[in-house]
């Protein structure tokens, strides 16, 4: 045989070897291998030595076939089917809940739309160091991973250096006083925040209370003051006055003076408005304190009902008029995305509570982003169940997300999305 025609034999032969790391995946990447008959494996060893031959003939170096055929993403291009890891803290005896929750959204939207993706749950306990030795045994195996769902955990993992694949983080990390994380180019954080609940607020309230005052009320409860703070920095950002009052409570119960010294404040100093980060019970509570005529806005814990509790629930008439951001999934029956997922199963008289619906709704949403992801794209809306999804993922410069929430009053006592919110 020639030179030449040794040559074009090659790179036929490296072609082919290419082409194997384009196949599709294998249905579960846990399950195990199957063995080779003996008549195989003694053509693939004389294959192998063939090639090795014509290799060094040619003075080039044999390019390695790898153990499993993996799937990827080349150019924008899916290759094959796409494999999926979902680390989640199913081992952890105060996570395994929400895990769950989180679990089975992601499971209602695979099985409904992952016919091209291979899906395993991988269980780890809630210390970071674990959840990190997981990650850094499974990347490798896998197209996209999901999780983790602490914020420490997202914290331990963005600061690792170990982000090796496209990372859907569950939940937000934990960001000390003003500073900032960069997270790293493969990370899409995702996970629900009351912060940027806090912002939107800010941002509904100063379109209907352009230049006016904010009072923002909250208490000692750290997720009321991490969303007090970000209402504040984001309403100041136009440079209208603000004030804070926190107050201080019994259990979950407001205390009288706090409330005394709210209504002396409001009637010397009214403000345009009143951000509350308070749950739904304590703003009833202060209701009372609060003139009918200034506005009130807060978060998504002025809901404590899930969608199917909203028909026939005992109406809060003390809460007309009150604002609030909240997801399709807790308020819109008749959203496209709700209508077509199953809501997770309740056993007997189970009450799962708002939240619990919301990490499920999480979930749904962590598979459709990562369905897109999956599929090449790196720019792209999803009309979500949590929201209005943008996503900017392209690998190389830090990822870009951002959730819309739907915006809702209260009307005869009960939430209520706003028509054509803006």
């Amino acid at each position: 045989m020639s030179a030449n025609r040794m040559k074009a034999a090659f790179r036929v032969l490296l072609a082919c070897g290419l082409c194997a790391l384009c196949a599709a995946a294998h249905a579960n990447t846990t399950a195990p291998r199957p063995l080779l008959a003996q008549g195989d494996q003694s053509d693939r060893s004389r294959g192998d030595a063939v090639r090795m031959r014509q290799a060094q003939d040619l003075s080039l170096v044999p390019v390695p076939q790898p153990e499993t055929d993996m799937p990827q993403i080349v150019d924008g291009a899916p290759r094959g089917r796409v494999r999926m890891a979902l680390l989640l803290p199913l081992r952890s005896p105060t996570l395994k809940p929400a895990a769950e929750m989180v679990r089975d959204g992601f499971r209602a939207a695979h099985e409904r739309d992952g016919a091209n993706v291979d899906l395993t749950v991988i269980e780890t306990d809630d210390f970071a160091p674990n959840i990190l030795s997981a990650y850094r045994n499974a990347a490798p195996r896998y197209d996209i991973m999901i999780g983790p769902l602490s914020r420490s955990a997202v914290t331990a993992l963005a600061n690792s250096g170990d982000v090796s694949r496209p990372t859907i983080a569950l939940a937000q990390p934990e960001i000390s006083g003003d500073a900032d994380i960069r997270l790293p180019p493969q990370m899409v954080v995702m996970g629900l925040s009351i912060e940027d609940e806090a912002r939107q607020a800010a941002d509904w309230a100063a379109l209907d209370h352009a230049g006016g005052k904010a009072l923002i009320v909250s208490t000692g409860v750290a997720w009321q003051k991490r969303a007090a703070r970000a209402f504040v920095s984001q309403w100041q950002r136009g440079g209208a006055a603000v004030d804070v009052l926190a107050l201080s409570t019994t259990g979950t119960f407001l205390e009288g003076p706090g409330l005394a010294q709210l209504k002396r404040r409001l009637a010397a100093d009214p403000p345009a408005l009143v951000f509350v980060a308070l749950d739904a019970s304590q703003t009833r509570q202060l209701r009372g304190a609060i003139d009918p005529g200034i506005a009130i806005y807060g978060t998504s814990q002025l809901n404590p009902l899930s969608l199917p509790e909203l028909a026939g629930a005992e109406p809060h008439s003390e809460l007309d008029g009150v604002h609030l951001l909240d997801m399709p999934w807790q308020l819109q029956a008749d959203h496209p995305a709700v209508m077509i997922y199953p809501h997770p199963l309740t056993i007997g008289q189970q009450r799962r509570g708002p939240d619990m619906e919301r990490l499920y709704a999480l979930g749904i949403d962590a598979f459709r982003v990562a369905s897109e992801i999956g599929a090449g794209q790196r720019d792209f809306t999803i009309d979500g169940v949590t929201g209005r999804l943008v996503i900017r993922f392209d690998g190389n410069e830090p990822a870009l997300f951002g959730r819309i929430e739907q915006q809702a009053v209260y009307n005869n006592g009960v939430v209520q999305a706003v028509p054509g919110a803006r």
